[in-house]
């Protein structure tokens, strides 16, 4: 028996969002649409409209992430209509297992946490600025005044922020939750 064919992407434009757009310093109005466990849609009059999507499957989603996995066999990634690629870290104990890593039209780019509400977000290895979410549709960032971010690089920050959302504990304070949790 063969395995089915998978289902095609839908890559349609999603319902209107209910909030108002959200005010980029460097790029004017962002809309970011969350469909919680299933789609995160960026677009906006100056920025490539960036789409990530959560494939179809049998899994049951994660509740603590907002796109619902970090298996990136289960995640689609297109900006502007072109696939891109996308990896997110396992996220365990560490900070950095929470990193969330994109490639597009040979651009590499990293949102990785940078303290408890905030990550940092960089394309091949230089830092554009810093995002903050709750993985929801309301994303802030703080572009860096010697950064030069263009519009693909805003619109996959967003799409990755809105569907992980930000931050994360030090290892140390991880822990310190572990044991308290084991204390009767």
């Amino acid at each position: 028996m063969t395995d089915p064919a998978p289902a095609p992407l839908d890559l349609t434009e999603p319902p209107a969002p209910s909030r108002p757009p959200l005010d980029d310093p460097l790029f004017g109005a962002v809309t970011v649409t969350v469909e919680t466990h299933t789609r995160v849609t960026v677009s906006g009059p100056g920025l490539p409209r960036t789409v990530l999507i959560r494939v179809p499957g049998d899994d049951a989603p994660d509740a603590h992430i907002g796109i619902g996995t970090r298996d990136a066999a289960a995640l689609a990634l297109t900006v502007d209509g072109v696939p891109a690629g996308i990896a997110p870290g396992r996220g365990r104990l560490r900070r950095s297992t929470y990193k969330v890593d994109a490639t597009h039209a040979g651009t590499r780019y990293r949102l990785i946490p940078a303290s408890l509400g905030t990550s940092a977000f960089l394309r091949d290895s230089t830092v554009l600025g810093e995002f903050t979410a709750d993985g929801d549709a309301t994303v802030l960032v703080e572009w860096r005044e010697d950064a030069a971010p263009r519009p693909a690089d805003a619109s996959v920050g967003y799409a990755l922020a809105a569907a992980y959302g930000t931050g994360g504990q030090p290892m140390w304070m991880t822990l310190v939750d572990v044991v308290t949790e084991l204390i009767p």
